[in-house]
C-alpha cells in the first residue's frame, strides 16, 4: 500500500509536520529509503503466500493483521471518534473503506498481470486519480506542469501495458489486471486526500491513520473469512501474513513518521521513488516476471513523469494540482 506529497501523488501516512533534519540521513532519508524498499516488497510477497490463498484474502490478512497493530500503537486512536464531529467521522469512515479498497484490488492485479506491472500502474494512475478528486471537491485546477507530468505518466502507463503484446516473447497484459491496478489506484488517492483533510483540521496524523487503518482492518475480516484462512495454518501462508502485516503495513508506517519528523515532505516524496523499481526488479529477478524493452522504456517516461509530479516547482509553488499540503495515506 505502497505516502507521497501533493494531492497529485500517491500518498503516505505523515506526522503532523516535518522538523528540519538535525541529525544526518539517519535522523531522516534512511527511514524514508527504508520504506519505499519495503513497500516494494508488498507484490513479490505475496506471490510466495501457498496455492490455494485467494490474492484479494492474502492483501487483506495482512491489512488486518496489521491495521490492529497500528491501531492499537497509535497515540489516540481509540479516543478520535468521539473527539471528531459528525462530519469529520464520515471522512473516517470513507477513508477506511478507501483504504479496505486498495488490498481488495491490488493484490488480484499482481496476480493477473504480475507484480511490476501491477505496481507501476497503481502508482501511475494515482496521481491522476487524486488531480481529478482534488479538482472537484476543492475545486482546485490542474497547473499546467501537472498537465504534463500526468501526460508523461500515463503514456508511460500505456507503454508498459502494451509493449509486450508488440513482442513474440512476451505474454500480453491481463487487461482485467489493469483495470484492477487502476482501481487500487483510486482507492489510493482517495484516503490519501481523506487523510489530509482531517490532519488539515489538526487532527493527530498517527490517530487519523491508526483509525484508518484499524477501521479497514475490520470492514475486510469478513472477506477474510468468508474466501477461507485455512491457508493460514500452514508455515508458508502465516509467514506471508505476518510478513505483509509487519514490514509492509506497520513498520513502514512507522518508518516513514519517523523520517518526516527530521525531513521536509518534498524531500521525503523523492526519497520514496524507488519503491516501483523495487517491485519491477524484484518482478523480473525473483520471478522470473518477463517485460520488453519497450514497457522497460515505459516504466522510465512514467518514473519523469513521477518525478516531476513529485518534485516541487520552486519556492512559492503550488505544484501538482495546486495544492502542496502534505498528503498522508496506503
Amino acid at each position: 500500500m505502497p505516502n507521497r506529497t501533493s494531492p497529485l501523488t500517491p500518498a503516505r501516512p505523515a506526522t503532523a509536520g516535518p522538523r528540519p533534519s538535525r541529525t544526518g540521513a539517519l535522523g531522516g532519508p534512511a527511514p524514508i529509503l527504508g520504506s519505499a524498499v519495503l513497500w516494494g516488497t508488498t507484490g513479490t510477497a505475496a506471490s510466495f503466500a501457498p496455492a490455494g490463498a485467494s490474492p484479494a484474502t492474502i492483501g487483506c490478512a495482512g491489512l488486518v493483521l496489521g491495521g490492529i497493530l497500528l491501531f492499537l500503537t497509535s497515540r489516540g486512536a481509540r479516543s478520535l471518534p468521539a473527539a471528531c464531529t459528525p462530519r469529520e467521522r464520515r471522512l473516517l469512515a470513507l477513508g477506511a473503506v478507501a483504504v479496505a479498497g486498495y488490498p481488495v484490488t491490488f493484490y488480484p492485479a499482481t496476480a493477473r498481470t504480475g507484480v511490476a506491472v501491477a505496481t507501476v500502474i497503481a502508482l501511475g494512475s494515482a496521481p491522476v486519480f487524486a488531480g481529478l478528486l482534488s479538482w472537484a471537491t476543492e475545486r482546485t485546477r490542474p497547473t499546467t506542469r501537472w498537465t504534463a507530468a500526468t501526460a508523461a505518466a500515463v503514456l508511460g502507463c500505456a507503454l508498459l501495458v502494451l509493449g509486450p503484446s508488440l513482442t513474440a516473447r512476451a505474454t500480453p497484459v491481463d487487461p482485467a489486471g489493469v483495470a484492477l491496478a487502476a482501481c487500487a489506484g483510486l482507492s489510493y488517492a482517495a484516503y490519501a486526500l481523506v487523510a489530509a483533510r482531517l490532519i488539515s483540521r489538526g487532527r493527530p496524523s498517527g490517530a487519523v491513520m491508526g483509525v484508518l487503518f484499524g477501521g479497514a482492518g475490520l470492514l475486510v475480516t469478513p472477506l477474510v473469512l468468508t474466501l477461507g484462512v485455512h491457508w493460514l495454518a500452514t508455515a508458508r501462508g502465516a509467514t506471508v501474513a505476518v510478513y505483509l502485516a509487519v514490514f509492509t503495513v506497520y513498520l513502514t508506517y512507522r518508518l516513514y513518521g519517523r523520517g518526516l519528523r527530521h525531513t521536509s515532505a518534498s524531500v521525503a516524496t523523492s526519497l520514496t521513488l524507488p519503491e516501483p523499481a523495487v517491485a519491477a526488479v524484484l518482478g523480473v529477478t525473483v520471478l522470473g516476471e518477463r517485460l520488453p524493452a519497450v514497457s522497460w522504456c515505459g516504466l522510465a517516461v512514467l518514473t519523469g513523469g513521477l518525478v516531476l509530479l513529485t518534485v516541487p516547482a520552486g519556492a512559492g509553488s503550488r505544484g501538482g494540482g495546486g495544492d502542496r499540503r502534505r498528503q498522508p495515506g496506503r
